[in-house]
Formats: C-alpha cells, sequence, structure tokens
C-alpha cells in the first residue's frame, strides 16, 4: 500500500507526494555511515531525519527484525532517543524509540 504524504518539519522543507512503502523504508537500513560513525546509529538518524514519525515507527520494527542494536551511540556517546528527547518536536519519535525499552 503506497500513499502521497505531506511532511512539515522545522528542519526540512514541505515534501509532497514522496511515498513510504515498506521496501523505500527497508532501504533507509543499507545506508553507509561517514568514517567514525556507528552504521546503527547513522542507519536510525537518517531514518529519523527522512521520514514522517509513522514511517519511522515501521522502519523501527524493520531495524530490529534486521537483529540492528537500537542502542548504537553517535561519536559523542549518545543514543539517538538521547539525542531526540531534547527536542519537543521529536516527541514522537522519541516516544517510538522509548516504547522499546
Amino acid at each position: 500500500m503506497t500513499e502521497e504524504v505531506k511532511s512539515e518539519r522545522k528542519d526540512k522543507k514541505i515534501v509532497e507526494g514522496e511515498v513510504f512503502d515498506d521496501d523505500r523504508i527497508r532501504g533507509f537500513l543499507n545506508v553507509l555511515p561517514p568514517v567514525g560513525c556507528d552504521p546503527d546509529y547513522h542507519a536510525l538518524e537518517i531514518a529519523y531525519r527522512g521520514m514522517r514519525a509513522e514511517d519511522f515507527a515501521r522502519f523501527v520494527t524493520f531495524f530490529l527484525e534486521a537483529g540492528r542494536n537500537i542502542d548504537a551511540k553517535n561519536p559523542q556517546d549518545k543514543t539517538l532517543l538521547q539525542v531526540l528527547s531534547k527536542y519537543r518536536l521529536a516527541a514522537e519519535y522519541a516516544a517510538c524509540l522509548s516504547a522499546i525499552h
């Protein structure tokens, strides 16, 4: 099932017509990290930055099914949940991650 989405987040422009089917969401599992960045943290961060909260929740399910580490840390030794917990506009994303613990 595909659908068109309109996203209005402070940190990105309005995006119209993007389709996030399961294959596209799973594609975020394959992003390559920059040198020195944990691949699992990077995949989570890129998915957060590129998806609506409901798509991110689906991504997290696929992420965990793939045996990936939800508690991976960035170079500053923070998990994505720790980073997102500081931002009011990221509350839905943080809630998705905190529901796992």
